[in-house]
């Protein structure tokens, strides 16, 4: 049983730990996600040889589930985002290119908590008079 408890502890020691490029490449990919990234993303025609499109700026992306689809979020100024979705074909494809060095730990994992989301933003649609009619 003493075997058990001091072998239980370093099993789970040894299972958080993970090579450095990937902790660094997680919170790079959580600083992106909260637009500390200036990036470029280049959309690219195989056929043509041509650039097709190109989005710069502080931008999160996030392919779809059945990857055809590439979801960008960039933030355009305080509180202000925009969303695009691009569709990405058998000669389409993207590039995304990090366009300056950020800080980023590969010792330490990086959370993000967000008091914010715990209280939810509510949207009335409708007239008042059928909000009192509702009341009555």
């Amino acid at each position: 049983m003493k075997k058990l408890l001091v072998v239980l502890p370093l099993v789970a020691l040894l299972a958080a730990c993970d090579d450095d490029a990937r902790v660094a490449s997680r919170n790079l990919s959580k600083a992106a996600d909260n637009f500390e990234v200036n990036r470029r993303i280049v959309f690219y025609n195989g056929i043509t040889d041509q650039y097709m499109l190109t989005v710069e700026g502080r931008c999160s992306i996030d392919t779809s589930s059945t990857g055809k689809t590439l979801h960008v979020i960039c933030m355009t100024g305080p509180g202000e985002y925009k969303k695009h979705f691009l569709g990405l074909s058998d000669n389409v494809t993207f590039f995304a290119e990090q366009l300056e060095s950020v800080k980023a730990s590969a010792y330490h994992y990086r959370v993000t908590f967000k008091p914010q989301q715990i209280i939810p933003d509510i949207d009335f649609r409708g007239s008042t008079k059928a909000l009192k009619d509702l009341a009555n």
